[in-house]
């Protein structure tokens, strides 16, 4: 399946940080910001194309100049809240003189903050990438680029004697990590918007992390 036009939410184009939004960008993420809004009451398949155009006030022919279908919509937009997510991920990622637990926690909190932000467009992409190739395949990406950055973290602090040593290897930790994550944040977004709860659940996953990582000692 191809997305005819849309914007770019893969990262290109990035160092051009002075252009403009076009006519065209903004069209595509009105339809998005609508998808978005809509799949908060209903799931994709109860959405119609002519909501998706009345909702960015255009036309049901410049729905399809910019997505081919509903299934390209909800793509464009898995695309966008996974990179938000990410880059949640890269404050650990990146970590030089701030205390480990520091960066745990706030990379935690963040990913908790933006599952709970954009809940169903996660759980619509979870659903979908069971029946949509595409789907599947940028969930699996973004997994496989998760364990990997992960991974050589939890090497980097092995290294630099941080970190407890191995077994498990650290490709199979950060596996089991992001996995965790992934199913806990999952079932999070669909509980009752609480903030006690939400930092609740960012405390018990940051010491899971911590102690499976650098041991008890680490807080």
């Amino acid at each position: 399946m191809t997305v005819r036009r849309r914007p770019d939410v893969t990262g290109a184009g990035e160092c051009d940080e002075a252009r403009r939004p076009g006519k065209g960008d903004l069209t595509s993420q009105a339809i998005l910001d609508t998808a978005e809004r809509l799949l908060a009451e209903r799931s994709l398949r109860e959405i119609g194309i002519d909501e998706l155009a009345a909702g960015a006030g255009v036309s049901r022919s410049t729905f399809y100049f910019h997505f081919e279908s509903r299934d390209a919509v909800l793509y464009a937009l898995s695309e966008r809240v996974l990179r938000e997510i990410y880059a949640s991920g890269s404050v650990w990622f990146r970590r030089s003189d701030e205390p480990p637990g520091v960066a745990v926690r706030r990379a935690l909190t963040a990913a908790v903050a933006l599952w709970r932000k954009h809940g169903p467009v996660m759980r619509a992409t979870v659903r979908g990438r069971e029946t949509d190739p595409r789907l599947a395949e940028l969930w699996e990406e973004a997994a496989r680029r998760f364990v990997r950055s992960t991974a050589v973290q939890i090497e980097s602090e092995r290294r630099a004697g941080l970190a407890l040593p191995g077994p498990p290897s650290a490709r199979a930790l950060a596996r089991v990590l992001v996995l965790m994550n992934e199913n806990t944040c999952y079932h999070q977004s669909m509980a009752a918007s609480s903030d006690l709860w939400d930092a609740e659940i960012v405390d018990a996953l940051t010491t899971i992390w911590l102690r499976s990582i650098y041991g008890p000692a680490v807080d």
